[in-house]
């Protein structure tokens, strides 16, 4: 009987897989990542940790994937060629936005490139009141003429977005079934289908961006798929998604703008699941990969959790304050402050003469120096082992670093030209990573007016655990929490998540006037359209979860804040509500009007509960045994220390209290406890590191 759950991740550098069998063992294993064919790598994969549990491919019952794919297609330009079909007088909307920049007087800021070129963008002469009144029927002819014209110019996906057709859904819904019949070489995403929600930017940018990845997200997920079941592997793939949850890969394939983020949320899940095992409620969550670093907030064990995101250059940081920065994208996310900071990350000098690291990274090909596949320029990776925090073998053992020719890298391009020594460079390009990264912790919780001092900081990733306990040095946080394979955390993570679909109503009203018994009419046909979705996944009604907010704000205000609705409706709702809006909006803005409150539109996320899901209490039985015994190395901490004597020992091997300096080594990751800092094993496998 087909028993194993599969995750897999795919970082910049290293594919990462975890495997939960039905006892609760858990083995893991890394393979390098294969950019040009990313399938490739998780195939490896597969058949490498099924080796390893002593699994035969039919005793796989699901495989849990977390996808670069759609945020590597935005953040490198590479999408589709987008054609946009609108209602006439709507065609310049992607460009006029939200009439702001992210910065008020920034008079260098370049607007982000719209992802449908204006002459691609065409109009059709039809018409829907706001009151959901049909004026003007679709003139298919018009739309069909849109299609003939794409085609002669090689439009690879279409976008179709009319205004008010979340009021009334007939005359995209004919645009749609129009192109669908005529153009079916051509992908095509209708408003309807992705966001049927008030708001013409956002519902028209957001369609935008799922036309532009579509094709790329459809081939590479049809592409596994085909693998898994060349390897033998004909398990359901399942998806992660950019607020934790997973969903079906065609479900992914259709609306791939709701796994932009995909894989980076599902360490942040599985972070919240760790933190409820240890009952510590209050995280910062910080992943540091090959490519990027991130941070998320728990707070009081809730995820910070948003309905928009601006997917965007350089540092992206979410925020209810900054906007216009980027492609805006209303969907459900985790609330994640990334950075383009990871091990991987390139070292370089400025015009001015300054050390700057990142954005740039040199990914798995040609990859850090040290790897000796190719890459010739300094990176994190490079710095950390010259410095003597990394081991000669990576992946449990699979690479042999070079550390001659990383330290000739950087003696050449950056020690020589700043006229310092290798090791003071190297400690520069950490510290300059170290702020950087720095910036995406305070973006969770100074800017949004928490002290990062009350909260524990978690931390994972390839190379998360090498850089956190200076992270914490740096904000006075004086706890860091390791989990057991914290390398491979994030596919981890996926094997705490459960299926997840969406459903959004728009009702546009005042809370005084709110009709409870239409609210209950409402909420119950949510409840079924999320019963008939969760059952083609295989999931009974009594294996369901049902969670509604709805979406609330001062009159007159163009954004909401999501309120719980009372799991019973009834007399006291309205009061609930009221009380809780207000409750949120002062936590949020420091104060609350006494202005009449409008419901905008309500939300359901329903949840399927899996037969099994990751118990971080089970990890006792993991398989984290290092393939080395004691020893000792010199490690170069920080420009005061100096060179030190280091014991290095095997991660599966601590079991008391320990001091540092020490590093921590097993398969997945290094662990480096630096000196003053105390670490101890907890009752479920994590690494407790306290600063003295």
């Amino acid at each position: 009987m087909a028993n194993a759950r599969i995750g897999v991740d795919i970082g910049g550098t290293f594919t990462d897989l975890v495997l939960l069998d039905d006892n609760g063992q858990v083995t893991f294993t890394k393979v390098s990542s294969t950019p040009a064919a990313p399938e490739e790598a998780v195939l490896i994969g597969v058949e490498r940790i099924l080796q390893q549990a002593g699994l035969q491919t039919h005793d796989v019952c699901e495989v849990l994937h977390g996808t670069t794919v759609g945020s590597n297609t935005m953040l490198q330009k590479v999408g589709a060629k987008c054609g946009l079909i609108t209602t006439k007088g709507f065609r310049d909307v992607l460009e006029i936005g939200r009439v702001r920049t992210p910065t008020m007087f920034d008079l260098s800021w370049d607007k982000p490139v719209p992802l449908v070129e204006r002459r691609y963008r065409v109009e059709v002469d039809e018409r829907v009141l706001a009151t959901g009144e049909v004026l003007k029927a679709t003139p298919v002819e018009q739309v069909i003429e849109a299609g003939r014209f794409f085609q002669r110019e090689g439009v690879e996906s279409v976008a179709i977005c009319f205004i008010n057709s979340y009021k009334n859904k007939a005359n995209e819904a004919a645009a749609l079934q129009a192109f669908q019949t005529h153009f079916p070489n051509i992908s095509v995403t209708a408003s309807i289908s992705v966001l049927p929600e008030m708001r013409e930017y956002e519902r028209t940018s957001t369609t935008v961006v799922n036309a532009y990845v579509l094709p790329a997200l459809r081939t590479y997920l049809q592409r596994l798929e085909s693998g898994l079941k060349r390897v033998g592997v004909n398990a359901p793939l399942l998806v992660s998604n950019s607020n934790g949850g997973l969903s079906s890969a065609s479900i992914a394939q259709d609306t791939p703008v709701f796994f932009i983020s995909s894989g980076r949320s599902a360490g942040v899940v599985g972070a919240g699941r760790l933190g409820d095992a240890r009952q510590d409620r209050n995280l910062v969550v910080f992943d540091m990969g090959g490519t990027t670093a991130s941070a998320s907030l728990i707070h009081d064990g809730q995820l910070a959790r948003t309905n928009e995101y601006e997917f965007r250059a350089g540092i992206s940081t979410p925020s209810r304050f900054i906007k216009a920065g980027g492609y805006m994208m209303r969907v459900p996310t985790i609330d994640v402050a990334e950075v383009g900071s990871g091990a991987g990350s390139i070292a370089w000098i400025d015009k001015g003469g300054l050390l700057n690291v990142g954005p740039v990274s040199a990914g798995a090909f040609p990859g850090p120096v040290c790897y000796g596949i190719g890459g010739e320029k300094p990176t994190v990776t490079d710095a950390n082992a010259v410095l003597g925090f990394l081991p000669q073998q990576l992946a449990n053992g699979s690479m042999e670093l070079n550390l001659a020719a990383a330290r000739d890298a950087i003696e050449s391009l950056l020690a020589q030209p700043l006229g310092i020594s290798v090791e003071e460079a190297a400690v520069g390009i950490r510290e300059v990573v170290n702020v950087n990264m720095a910036r995406t912790i305070k973006a969770v919780t100074v800017e949004r007016g928490v002290d990062p001092r009350d909260f524990t900081l978690t931390a994972f990733g390839g190379s998360g655990p090498v850089h956190a306990c200076d992270l914490a040095r740096a904000l006075d946080m004086k706890q860091v929490v390791f989990p057991a394979a914290p390398g491979v955390f994030t596919a981890m993570g996926m094997l705490a998540g459960a299926v997840e679909r969406y459903f959004v109503h728009p009702s546009l009203t005042l809370l005084e006037g709110l009709d409870i018994s239409a609210l209950a009419k409402q909420v119950e046909h949510m409840c079924g359209q999320a019963r008939d979705a969760l059952a083609k996944e295989g999931y009974s009604p009594d294996r369901i979860e049902y969670a509604f907010d709805l979406d609330m704000r001062f009159r007159g205000q163009d954004y909401e804040i999501p309120v719980r609705l009372p799991a019973q409706l009834g007399e006291g709702t309205l009061t609930a509500l009221r009380e809780g809006f207000l409750t949120a909006y002062t936590a949020m803005y420091g104060y609350a009007s006494e202005d009449a409150i409008e419901c905008a539109s309500l939300r359901l996320l329903a949840r399927g509960i899996a037969a099994r899901t990751l118990d971080f209490n089970d990890l006792r039985s993991a398989r984290l045994d290092a393939n080395h015994t004691v020893s000792r190395r010199r490690v170069y901490f920080d420009r005061q220390t100096g060179w030190v004597d280091t014991p290095i020992l095997p991660r599966a091997a601590v079991t008391g209290e320990i001091t540092g300096p020490v590093i921590l080594e097993s398969a997945d990751t290094t662990i480096v406890i630096p000196p003053r800092w105390h670490a101890k094993v907890d009752s479920i496998g994590s690494v407790i590191a306290t600063f003295a």
